[in-house]
């Protein structure tokens, strides 16, 4: 794996008021700012100026921040996962067959429009991993 994992916040419509509130307490960066409206993916209107992915840097601080697409509710346990960079299209097949052994596959493994083979899963221990390996 290329870093150390990389915690993902999901907020239920609150993301963008999230990312300035890091911003501003962390004096840190947002980078890589999406909407869903933005985005190359079938989107209902209501979810067009929602955060699909952004990040907030600073040093050697990341955290990427989301809101939930609609129709998939915020719970406890479910509004955090931890994201590995894998480095071969190999290790992220691994990755994902192991830790869907036990567990189960949330996003099955899949090339995305953003040039990258991602899956998400939530291995038997309810510890939700997205894994991204960028082409």
């Amino acid at each position: 794996m290329k870093h150390q994992a990389t915690p993902y916040l999901m907020f239920d419509r609150q993301a963008k008021e999230a990312l300035g509130f890091y911003e501003e307490i962390f004096q840190a960066e947002i980078t890589d700012l999406q909407t869903y409206g933005e985005a190359d993916f079938p989107t209902p209107e209501e979810a067009n100026d929602l955060i699909m992915h952004a990040k907030i840097k600073k040093g050697d601080l990341l955290i990427m921040v989301s809101d939930t697409f609609p129709g998939s509710p915020l719970e406890a346990g479910n509004n955090i996962s931890l994201v590995l960079e894998c480095e071969s299209e190999s290790e992220i097949q691994h990755l994902y067959e192991a830790l869907c052994a036990k567990g189960s596959s949330l996003m099955e493994l899949q090339d995305t429009f953003w040039g990258a083979k991602y899956g998400k899963v939530k291995d038997q221990f309810g510890v939700q991993w997205d894994l991204n390996f960028t082409k």
